[in-house]
């Protein structure tokens, strides 16, 4: 099956891809040390890592999502920064503020960063907080960094946000605009664990030791594998298949199934395709393949495309969901 190349493929893309499998594996035992189940929670959070996108995690409370992310940063050697959204947060609790100082020389402005300036940051319940805060963590998603007064920061590297969502308390809660929720590349859903996981967390959790995430690569390594990922070449069929997933989810589409048209107000745009073929090499990679192809695609529809589409009200009445949208617009295309 041919496949689409952006780049050469070099002897140091081989060793690295094989370096990619490996830590993918190592890196979902890692987690695992103290976050029972949820691997293919992981394997999704590892997929955004390696696509440099942003993931976000809904799932109702108690269910790890803080500790899901604060584990992967240690397993990398990142730093890890959380910002608990509320109602009253404003734009410099996220992004930091400049200071006025005293110093031998007279006055002069320092600048203090804020707990965005994290490899990895945790955006816990970022639905509780107005919108002009809410857009503060947007440019430093969009454009990985900050402006604070007239100065531009940039953010460390790798930057990358991981954000959570309660599906079900919807008192207190803002609608996060739709130019935001397609910055995600991913969006998450945890599920409940099973009647033996949940006794294995209750074991775990009510000792007296907390067990030690083991590093598995270094800051490096993570740029080096990040990198890696627009090299990986990727078929034809696949870019097709990613490019048709995202137009057939617009209702005025030609080849949209009869529900899109019903239920949907707006589908993906341009950036779904982007995202759905960003993650399936990011995908491939992890699993030490040579190229992404329709498998990888398929395996990602559901959370690259879910939070992209806007239901309409009708299907909101019916209780019709994203992802049976998803699901018959798959069964369209064969």
């Amino acid at each position: 099956m041919q496949a689409t190349q952006t780049s050469g493929t070099s002897s140091g893309d081989v060793e690295l891809l094989a370096r990619a499998g490996d830590a993918g594996r190592k890196l979902k035992k890692a987690v695992a040390v103290r976050v029972v189940g949820q691997d293919s929670v992981v394997e999704l959070m590892l997929v955004a890592l390696l696509a440099r996108g942003h993931g976000l995690l809904v799932g109702v409370p108690g269910l790890a999502k803080t500790l899901l992310v604060a584990s992967l940063a240690e397993a990398l050697d990142l730093s890890f920064g959380r910002v608990q959204f509320t109602p009253d947060l404003l734009p410099a609790d996220i992004t930091g503020t400049d200071v006025l100082q005293d110093d031998a020389g007279g006055r002069s402005v320092r600048f203090l960063a804020g707990p965005i300036f994290h490899h990895l940051v945790l955006a816990d319940e970022i639905n509780r907080t107005p919108p002009k805060t809410q857009a503060a963590l947007l440019q430093a998603m969009q454009e990985r960094r900050v402006t604070v007064g007239i100065q531009t920061h940039s953010l460390p590297d790798p930057f990358q946000v991981f954000a959570t969502r309660n599906p079900i308390e919807q008192e207190g809660t803002y609608v996060l605009p739709e130019a935001q929720l397609d910055r995600f590349l991913l969006e998450i859903y945890i599920d409940y664990p099973s009647a033996e996981e949940e006794r294995e967390i209750a074991r775990r959790t009510t000792g007296v030791q907390s067990a030690e995430v083991p590093q598995v690569l270094a800051s490096d390594e993570v740029r080096a594998l990040q990198a890696l990922v627009p090299r990986i070449p990727v078929t034809d069929a696949a870019v097709e298949l990613a490019v048709a997933l995202g137009r057939a989810t617009r209702p005025h589409d030609s080849k949209a199934p009869s529900e899109v048209r019903e239920f949907v107000r707006f589908g993906a745009g341009p950036r779904g395709s982007q995202a759905l073929v960003l993650a399936s090499k990011a995908r491939a990679a992890l699993h030490g393949e040579a190229a992404a192809d329709i498998d990888d695609v398929r395996a990602l529809i559901v959370p690259v495309l879910r939070h992209r589409l806007v239901l309409s009200y009708r299907a909101e009445a019916e209780g019709i969901r994203d992802t049976h949208i998803l699901e018959r617009v798959v069964r369209a295309l064969g």
